[in-house]
């Protein structure tokens, strides 16, 4: 399983060096030689689509996402899980129901048939591949949860739950 985790998190890497990549070729093509890249604008904007759907899942699951800790910092252990443990099932939920509406839109743009302006690229495979990073959030999140439910141990001592006098 942390096999699998460590792929997705190399995969939103990859999409972060692709739109780092792009974007200074293009701002350096068109300030010293002013060409531009066709699609140039496009293919940012997919890419960057795709690694917010892929970063997604890489911080889901790991927790290190942006949190709010004044109540949870002022809890015992037993809270602190029950309340990563809401957190996450709420999460879950939110990114599952984003994941179906989004699979619409990939259905959607290929079955209108949206390309990019000037090399006429089809989008939705750009759409499929957020849409991939998405199912990953929701497996991630699923993963997460059952380890917080079942295995606390995995996240560390600070879920290590003394009984109860």
């Amino acid at each position: 399983m942390d096999h699998f985790i460590d792929t997705i998190e190399l995969i939103a890497a990859i999409f972060v060096g692709l739109v780092a990549g792009i974007t200074f070729l293009t701002v350096m093509l068109r300030y010293f030689f002013s060409i531009p890249i066709p699609d140039a604008y496009d293919l940012g904007r997919m890419l960057l689509g795709i690694l917010i759907f892929w970063g997604i899942a890489a911080t889901s699951y790991r927790g290190n996402h942006i949190t709010v800790d004044v109540v949870w910092a002022n809890v015992s252990p037993r809270w602190q899980r029950v309340i990563d443990v809401f957190a996450t099932l709420v999460l879950l939920f939110v990114v599952a129901v984003q994941t179906y509406t989004l699979f619409d839109k990939v259905s959607g743009t290929y079955n209108d048939n949206v390309q990019s302006f000037d090399l006429r690229l089809p989008i939705w495979p750009f759409f499929l591949i957020a849409w991939i990073g998405d199912v990953a959030a929701v497996f991630l999140i699923a993963v997460r949860t059952f380890r917080l439910i079942f295995q606390p141990e995995k996240f560390g001592e600070s879920y290590q739950i003394q009984p109860v006098d």
